[in-house]
């Protein structure tokens, strides 16, 4: 026992000294945050931040929003701020739209952006050409935003893609988030905006998580409009897309990595104004272009992309023409199968590749 006890008792600092030399620091599991609680973030910390922000919609207040994006911000700010409207798309957003013109901040959710169609004529004639209209004179800081393009089950009037209508509009900024770092970065750069910004979320990415870095969890934290973002490095081949398909793209590269294409994959977050410096600078690298997009193929982002590259620097380096992988030009169906044939799936992205590559 005495020897046991002077055993305890002796000095350690070699021991110690071995100890330290073992010991490893694990890496910090990194914060996982849903799209939905970014979203709600963002347009808490701008609440916050200046008192001429306000939201209004159906069901955004006591209901906490359809899909609970608000959720909390009625409680936090009240009725003043946070104000649920009638079943009425053309006169809450004619509401919204002159309060920004009397110089508040008005966030306009649509409960999907099928039914912006209702109000259509204040989007586009009220707030998209007012600033132009009255030479300067006249902005229109106000944030049309809500769930956009195919959801599950919902069929043709509710599941279509709205960026190539927007994005057609000059006078308006149009963004669309696939994570949560894009949607709480660009929903509070569009409310800061002094012009008004459209901004396309998607039902299905809502609950989604995804990795929250530090410098997002900042309430200073902005993604700047008309910058895309490289989410993956490539050689072989540039894939864009926006919103929800932009993970089927990084799926698709994850898979044809193993068979050795190296897929580059930007993200472009912003539809207007279209960030083609960074595409043009991908597609002058690797020499292919691939266009992912779940909307319809006429006119759309993916045929914009598509020219910009014809009339510009970058398609003289081009070893094959582009490839659009789009919605099905069809309204979309209800059945599960039709509708799964209506949108890109990760093995139409993986044939274009190939079809692109000719492999």
């Amino acid at each position: 026992m005495a020897a046991v006890s002077g055993l305890m008792w002796r000095p350690l600092r070699p021991v110690s000294g071995l100890l330290k030399r073992r010991f490893h620091r694990t890496a910090p599991v990194a914060l996982q945050v849903t799209v939905r609680d970014a979203i709600n973030q963002g347009m808490d910390e701008e609440l916050e931040r200046d008192e001429k922000v306000f939201l209004l919609g159906e069901e955004v207040a006591q209901y906490d929003g359809a899909y609970k994006v608000s959720r909390g911000l009625w409680k936090k700010y009240g009725d003043k701020r946070i104000i649920d409207t009638p079943i009425s798309e053309m006169g809450f957003a004619g509401i919204a739209v002159g309060a920004a013109m009397a110089g508040l901040r008005p966030i306009c959710e649509f409960m999907t952006f099928n039914f912006s169609m209702q109000a259509i004529d204040q989007v586009i004639n009220s707030a998209a050409k007012t600033y132009y209209m009255s030479g300067g004179l006249q902005s229109v800081p106000i944030v049309f935003r809500g769930p956009n393009g195919a959801s599950a089950g919902v069929a043709a009037q509710h599941s279509q893609c709205f960026a190539a209508w927007y994005g057609h509009c000059p006078g308006l900024k149009v963004v669309s988030p696939w994570n949560s770092e894009d949607a709480k970065g660009l929903i509070k750069s569009a409310i800061r905006d002094n012009n008004p910004v459209v901004m396309l979320e998607n039902e299905l990415m809502y609950g989604v998580p995804f990795e929250f870095p530090p410098e997002a969890q900042s309430k200073d934290f902005l993604v700047p409009i008309g910058k895309a973002k490289i989410e993956r490095q490539g050689t072989h081949i540039t894939v864009v897309s926006h919103s929800r398909p932009v993970g089927h793209c990084l799926e698709a590269a994850a898979v044809l990595s193993k068979e050795g294409v190296e897929c580059e994959v930007i993200n472009m977050r912003t539809i207007r104004p279209m960030d083609m410096e960074t595409i043009e600078a991908s597609v002058m690298k690797t020499n292919h272009l691939v266009t992912v997009e779940g909307g319809w193929p006429q006119f759309g982002v993916g045929a914009e992309i598509c020219a910009r590259i014809m009339e510009g620097p970058a398609f003289n380096f081009l070893d094959a023409p582009a490839v659009r992988v789009t919605g099905a030009d069809v309204p979309m169906p209800y059945a599960k199968i039709l509708e799964d044939n209506s949108i890109p799936q990760v093995k139409d992205i993986i044939f274009a590749i190939k079809k692109t590559l000719n492999i």
